[in-house]
């Protein structure tokens, strides 16, 4: 099994809390991770084991055992039990892990029934960091990190990814409320895809769909909650340029934005007009992916001006404040270098990075010159500062 970099974390919080929730998409591996660290399974989206937990309700809540609840949003009767349980003896920790893959539902019980009983990670599909073997790494960008879906086995990509999209149109997301057709939904994904890396216009969204501007917003909060996409906000600062306030709009997982735009093999993706787009949400979830698992306090915007000055990044960390630019190429000019410093200086950045394709980093503490693989061990190094 292919060590998680959730798993310390989650270790961790198991240690201090009496339940925990691992969220994330369907299929990223939450189950393979529950069950390694040990305890009763229960899959709740079976009838059949809603039953069986039904039954052994009392023998579990008196034993020692940590009870697994997988897909626990699907069945919410059983947090009041949960809340019940927890309530009886609060001293023991570590005694209940749940595992969700629709964020608002699953959020909205343990809102409602379990606040503070419960610490919440998420786990995200594979990053650089967790794969060792080169051939997992090179294809990443190109297949996503989904177990099933090309990092084990290449060929799986794309037709793994189209039957996901397929399952979240016709399952998860009318489960999770959003009230359209799974055509609609499977359309609306592709709309999704091409404005991969643009920034989000729920109006012109709206117009090609033939809906209203507050019906395609409503329909990409589902997407958003099932993991699918990240609408990364604007940076707001006093300045006297006019900055653009719109959020930017990231897949999150680049093996499903590539299945969507039909994208089948790295000549594909390299000749695609999209590539440079693909690139940008790749680093993007790669750095923000490995902030969250590994429980670093952050947050994340977008930078622009009104006059096109722009910072695909910038991410901010106790005193920390990175400008961060994405280019897709392997050697970046100096001019690409001038305007990072700029943008920098506008946000008051204690550090600029320019992540590319280079073969070689470069810099220093306050400005690098780098690839994905070094930006994500500088993210890695916030969790010893943090």
């Amino acid at each position: 099994m292919l060590r998680r970099l959730a798993a310390r974390n989650l270790r961790s919080a198991l240690r201090r809390w009496p339940a925990v929730t691992i969220a994330g998409p369907r299929q990223c591996g939450k189950t393979t991770l529950a069950r390694s660290l040990g305890g009763e399974y229960f899959d709740l989206e079976q009838e059949s084991e809603r039953v069986r937990l039904d039954l052994e309700w009392q023998r579990l809540v008196a034993g020692r055992a940590r009870v697994v609840l997988d897909e626990a949003q699907s069945w919410p009767a059983v947090f009041p039990r949960l809340r019940a349980a927890i309530d009886a003896d609060r001293r023991r920790n570590g005694r209940f892990l749940l595992l969700g893959s629709v964020s608002p539902a699953l959020m909205r019980s343990v809102g409602e029934s379990l606040a503070g009983r419960m610490a919440v990670a998420e786990l995200t599909p594979f990053l650089l960091p967790e794969l060792r073997a080169a051939p997992m790494r090179s294809r990443l960008w190109l297949t996503g990190g989904f177990p099933d879906g090309g990092v084990r086995r290449p060929s799986a990509f794309p037709a793994w990814a189209t039957n996901y999209l397929r399952l979240l149109a016709e399952r998860d997301l009318p489960e999770l409320g959003i009230p359209c057709s799974p055509q609609v939904t499977q359309r609306f994904l592709r709309m999704l895809a091409a404005m991969n890396g643009q920034q989000w216009n729920a109006s012109e969204l709206g117009r090609s769909m033939g809906i209203n501007y507050q019906t395609a917003s409503g329909y990409a909060d589902f997407v958003e909650g099932s993991f699918l996409v990240r609408r990364l906000p604007a940076f707001h600062a006093n300045l006297t340029k006019r900055l653009v306030k719109a959020p930017k709009l990231h897949w999150r997982d680049t093996g499903l934005l590539h299945a969507l735009l039909g994208i089948r093999t790295g000549d594909d993706l390299l000749a695609h007009p999209a590539v440079g787009a693909s690139w940008e949400s790749f680093v993007v979830e790669q750095c923000l992916g490995t902030a969250v698992t590994l429980a670093i306090p952050h947050q994340a915007f977008h930078f622009r001006t009104s006059d096109g000055h722009e910072l695909d990044l910038v991410l901010e960390c106790g005193r920390e404040r990175w400008a961060i630019e994405i280019k897709l190429t392997s050697d970046p000019s100096p001019h690409d270098l001038a305007r990072l410093e700029k943008c920098a200086t506008m946000i008051g950045a204690t550090r600029s990075i320019l992540v590319s394709r280079v073969a070689k980093d470069a810099g220093d503490a306050k400005r690098l010159s780098c690839g994905v693989e070094r930006l994500v061990r500088e993210v890695q190094s916030l969790a010893r500062k943090a």
